[in-house]
């Protein structure tokens, strides 16, 4: 396998004839999902997702892909394909939009519905291009010819882009579940045609790629949640991806079945469920959906609600009903369905939620007790029919992890791809597939665009550290009134901590320690405030290191007179 060199710099000109591929995001992780194509002198652009921030990253909301290496040819954009309307596919695009906003986005009727949902809440509305499989379109020098896949999503895409350097397939997120709830099976044989033409370039979905087998079908769930639902005597709230069409319309003919009404909670879950319903992709019978403010109204054991929150996130719906901050109020008694698999990052959230709902009484069911979710990712023998329909000249894995990309790699090996033709990249590394071979050649800035409340990319890794260290180690300040002259102290030491200690006697030993430094600092000569601070800063910090073992942000403020 061809894979990253860290001395690789700036890479060359792109050949008239070649194509050059970035990933400015989804390589190496689950998200951010955003790949860039240039041929030409035009580039085409596959998704423009978002990552969500870990716990080392307080106070980040979303972290988006760093467009730095194309911002200054935005103009050079004929399109952005949108495979499907997961939040880690499309969450970025209002963010690109504000930068060009008459970007043509092209996508599948739903894909569109909800991207353009989300775009109003930004105040944009999008130039946008709605496809079908087995479509073909262009879009500048790149021909694209879009393919169903199955998903844990409906209206998912894979795309083909051919230009004179070679094909391209984009699988975007697929699985291969034989009996889907839409019937709408992923196009096994459009991707063998595509092989007996010639892949030149596999870009394949590597998120189960270690997980053995195929996918078990969403028809599966059904049964596990009747029992569910015919076994719970009082409430049932279950938690799913608020994009789930096909695990809703389970729940809904579920409670349908057991004569329950349907509240959906969660705005995007509103949202989104909306946008289904008016495009005729869920089916709900008339008179079972009930607004929240009739839930208390009805006895419990015919109440079935829709909640976000399956990963734990801390201000969804079904976390703070795990706190007691919602006005659903959890109950023992009351039934809780997780229909989601877990994200990597986001099990200690989970479990805490989990432990909020046990703890009022609530009974949790969910993927570990229970088949009550089935993944939207092709694991390895899915992914090995799909190398061998197409058998492609080389294969890039993306979207995945690290280990998600390596197994990957190694399947398309087994099944005859050169180990040299298996490009395994990171977030920022130039693709470059010329003459039919593919080859990383070098590398454009590619880093974390984090998003703070309104604020985008003004939050860096040192303002990251100083959060972390805030919240872990706790924040000192120390004033300090020295007279140069006299070389005195004359006012202070007055200290003040947060998240350190609530004792003022703490600090006593520590002013004598301050003053004797900056007396001592003075008398030599050292009469620079700046200078002065940093002694206060190191004299306080060894002293807190010494006999704490803390390490604190200490803030020295030293005044002259």
């Amino acid at each position: 396998m061809s894979h990253p060199h860290p001395g690789l710099g700036t890479p060359p000109p792109l050949p008239l004839d070649g194509l050059r591929i970035v990933a400015l995001g989804g390589l190496g992780e689950i998200g951010r999902n955003m790949t860039v194509f240039e041929f030409g002198g035009r580039l085409l652009v596959v998704d423009c997702g978002v990552l969500f921030p870990e716990t080392d990253q307080p106070g980040v909301d979303l972290i988006l892909p760093d467009f730095t290496a194309i911002r200054d040819r935005l103009d050079a954009i004929d399109a952005v394909v949108l495979t499907h309307a997961h939040e880690d596919h499309i969450g970025a695009v209002p963010y690109l939009l504000r930068e060009r906003g008459d970007i043509p986005l092209v996508g599948s009727r739903l894909t569109l519905a909800l991207t353009v949902a989300k775009l109003a809440e930004h105040r944009i509305s999008p130039v946008t291009v709605e496809v079908r499989e087995e479509e073909a379109h262009d879009f500048g020098p790149f021909g694209c010819e879009f393919f169903a896949v199955n998903h844990s999503i409906p209206d998912a895409l894979a795309v083909a882009i051919r230009t004179p350097a070679g094909l391209v397939l984009h699988t975007g997120d697929f699985k291969m579940d034989q009996l889907p709830l839409d019937g709408r099976l992923t196009d096994l044989g459009g991707f063998a045609r595509l092989g007996r033409e010639g892949v030149d370039l596999l870009l394949s979905d590597s998120t189960n790629a270690e997980v053995p087998g195929f996918v078990t079908s969403e028809r599966e769930i059904a049964p596990v949640l009747d029992g569910v639902f015919r076994n719970a005597g009082k409430r049932i709230i279950v938690a799913c991806f608020a994009s789930h069409v096909h695990r809703v319309q389970q729940i809904i003919d579920a409670a349908e079945a057991h004569g329950r009404s349907v509240c959906f909670v969660g705005r995007s879950m509103v949202r989104n469920m909306g946008v289904a319903r008016d495009l005729g992709l869920l089916r709900v019978p008339p008179g079972i959906m009930i607004d929240m403010r009739d839930v208390a109204a009805l006895p419990d054991r015919n109440i079935c609600l829709v909640s976000t929150g399956s990963q734990g996130e801390p201000l969804s719906a079904l976390s703070r009903m795990a706190n007691r901050d919602h006005a659903i109020q959890i109950e023992a008694g009351d039934t809780v369905v997780l229909a989601s698999s877990l994200i990597p990052g986001n099990e200690n959230a989970v479990h805490r939620v989990i432990n909020g709902l046990t703890r009022w009484g609530a009974k949790v069911v969910h993927k570990g007790v229970a088949k009550v979710h089935t993944s939207g990712h092709a694991p390895a023998g899915e992914l090995l029919y799909v190398l061998n329909a197409t058998r492609p000249s080389n294969v890039m894995p993306v979207h995945g992890e690290w280990r998600h990309l390596r197994a990957h790699g190694a399947l398309a090996e087994a099944t005859g791809v050169p180990a040299d033709r298996v490009v395994l990249a990171d977030d920022g590394m130039v693709v470059d597939l010329v003459d039919g071979q593919a080859n990383i050649t070098g590398v454009v800035p590619c880093g974390y665009v984090y998003v703070d409340g309104l604020a985008v990319g003004d939050v860096g890794e040192p303002s990251l550290k100083d959060r972390r260290i805030l919240g872990e180690e706790g924040f000192i300040t120390i004033m300090v009134v020295v007279d140069a002259a006299s070389g005195k102290v004359v006012g202070g030491p007055e200290l003040s901590a947060r998240g350190f200690s609530d004792a003022r006697e703490t600090f006593e030993p520590v002013r004598a320690l301050v003053t004797e430094a900056l007396a001592e600092a003075m008398r030599s000569g050292m009469v620079d405030v700046g200078a002065l601070q940093q002694l206060v800063r190191r004299t306080v910090g060894r002293w807190v290191s010494d006999t704490y073992r803390r390490r604190p942000m200490i803030v020295p403020v030293v005044v002259e007179v």
